[in-house]
């Protein structure tokens, strides 16, 4: 019977299943950033800011795959699509674990994450149609748990597969999970049929949407390494997304079922909140990149103790997901965004004090406390994008800013690489000017050290080369601060955005419509 299917062992054990199936993909958002020195020092020995092509490639595909998801599904079923995905994705992990250059690996990424962007919308489509109505709202709040996972327990996996086994094992344990996965999907829906709806693809509009996603970050990527715009290649991919950008609006305003609804942004709360959903994780997804891998390799942290320090995000968070899925149904919505917004910038503001590389104290409260606005973040700002849409709009909604917000956390993993290796020097200098005596004649503190050390005997190269090493760390802790403290200043602006929107206080919806809008809510709150 519909309303007491959710006892049965089938309903539990999909619950499982699919409840893995979204874990599975959601971790390799966050594990790759914490083994992601390892794996750049494994693939050639290539520099640093190469690794970072991996992880925002991979998330570009991942946002590519929810309009694929869309279209396949209907026309070929759910089931099937997501096991066939499931097949793609554990092929491609199998690629990355055994490449051995890094454009293979970026390759590689790139398809597993196409492949798990078709798979998150499909789990969670799945198993809410499991739901009864009266329970689709606790589906959804059970749902919401993995909001998290990604930037805590991910982090924490990744870095000890990195430490205990090997990097490449978090792509084996891939192929092993994926290929469950598929079986268990096949044998829970074996002989089920599902609804099959013929839609038309916009493949123009999608392709323009690659291209324009690709090239923007193959410029932001490169732009350190390559010199921007003195390199050719990164100036003809400069010409290639201003010319496909016009050109992309005009063909998706005209098109019937456009990749990306472009009419949405008529009305106002849509604009103003995904705006700051897009500016907001920007500065999220881009700190907690940055900020993994400084751990390592500006402070000297294991790749498991760099992924524990986020892991404290859990204490609070979580019980935060909950609370503010109420409390949103009660309040208007924009105090609640403000009120987060203003606690990001506070707390990215604690942490750009940072000053001592051995503290853990001066890590860990401030991620206690950045689990709270973490866990209220996406609430609040999807009910505010959200309010005025309905029907199928709010779905269409929901996809638009899904592939927007995850590009925008891949452009915020590159923007923040280019903001650190900008302020680096600033501070090398600046500090080799303080101390060393250039900046005031009568203050020369480094002369002095350095002279104390060659009198017990240290050779005057060794004390050079620690003093150079003491400078480039302090001068990466302070450009490190930086970023932090630019995101604050975002936040800010972010807090003072939301009352642009309308007010989110209106009449309660009928049971269906909520149901709906519950359900394009959660899929905005994908990590």
């Amino acid at each position: 019977h519909p309303e007491t299917r959710c006892l049965g062992w089938h309903f539990i054990l999909l619950n499982l299943v699919l409840g893995l199936a979204h874990i599975v993909v959601l971790f390799n958002v966050g594990s790759y950033v914490a083994l992601e020195p390892h794996a750049v020092g494994d693939l050639g020995g290539v520099l640093p800011s190469f690794g970072r092509w991996a992880q925002t490639n991979f998330m570009i595909a991942l946002a590519l795959g929810f309009p694929l998801a869309r279209w396949l599904s209907g026309h070929y079923g759910e089931p099937r699509v997501l096991n066939l995905a499931f097949i793609a994705y554990a092929v491609a992990s199998a690629f990355c674990a055994t490449v051995d250059s890094i454009e293979g690996f970026v390759s590689a990424r790139i398809l597993l994450g196409l492949a798990g962007g078709v798979t998150l919308p499909l789990s969670q489509s799945l198993l809410l149609k499991e739901y009864p109505d009266h329970l689709k709202p606790l589906g959804l709040a059970i749902w919401g748990f993995f909001t998290l996972m990604p930037f805590t327990l991910g982090l924490a996996t990744g870095g000890w597969l990195a430490d205990h086994w090997d990097w490449r094992a978090l792509f084996y344990l891939n192929i092993l999970l994926a290929g469950s996965i598929v079986a268990l999907v096949a044998a829970l829906f074996h002989g089920k049929r599902h609804d099959v709806r013929h839609e038309q693809f916009d493949l123009v509009g999608f392709s323009l949407l690659a291209v324009i996603f690709g090239g923007l970050l193959t410029i932001l990527n490169g732009g350190n390494d390559f010199d921007w715009f003195d390199d050719p290649l990164l100036c003809g991919m400069l010409v290639v997304v201003i010319v496909a950008v016009p050109v992309w609006i005009v063909w998706e305003l005209g098109e019937r079922d456009p990749a990306i609804d472009l009419r949405l942004f008529a009305h106002r709360n849509f604009s103003v909140g995904l705006l700051c959903l897009v500016l907001g994780f920007l500065s999220i997804q881009g700190l907690l990149a940055l900020f993994v891998v400084q751990l390592q390799m500006l402070m000297g942290y294991s790749s498991e103790l760099a992924g524990l320090v986020f892991l404290p995000m859990v204490l609070l968070g979580i019980p935060t997901i909950v609370l503010m899925h109420e409390i949103a149904k009660r309040l208007d919505v924009r105090w609640l965004a403000c009120l987060n917004g203003l606690g990001f910038a506070a707390t990215f503001y604690w942490i750009g004090l940072f000053d001592d590389p051995h503290s853990y104290d001066q890590i860990f409260w401030p991620m206690v406390l950045e689990g709270i606005f973490l866990g209220s973040f996406f609430t609040p700002l999807t009910v505010l994008t959200l309010h005025g849409l309905s029907g199928e709009q709010l779905l269409r909604a929901a996809e638009t800013a899904n592939i927007l917000r995850i590009a925008a956390g891949a452009i915020g993993i590159t923007w923040q690489g280019i903001v650190l290796f900008r302020r680096l020097p600033f501070h090398q200098l600046h500090l080799s000017d303080h101390f060393g005596g250039r900046m005031s004649a009568s203050y020369d503190p480094l002369n002095q050290f350095t002279a104390k050390l060659q009198a017990l005997g240290f050779d005057p190269i060794m004390v050079q080369r620690k003093v150079q090493l003491i400078i480039k760390q302090e001068a990466g802790i302070l450009a490190l601060n930086d970023a932090f403290l630019l995101s604050s200043y975002l936040c800010l602006g972010i807090a003072a955005l939301v009352w642009f929107a309308h007010s989110s206080r209106v009449p309660v919806l009928n049971p269906a419509e909520a149901v709906r809008e519950l359900q394009a809510e959660e899929m905005m709150e994908q990590p």
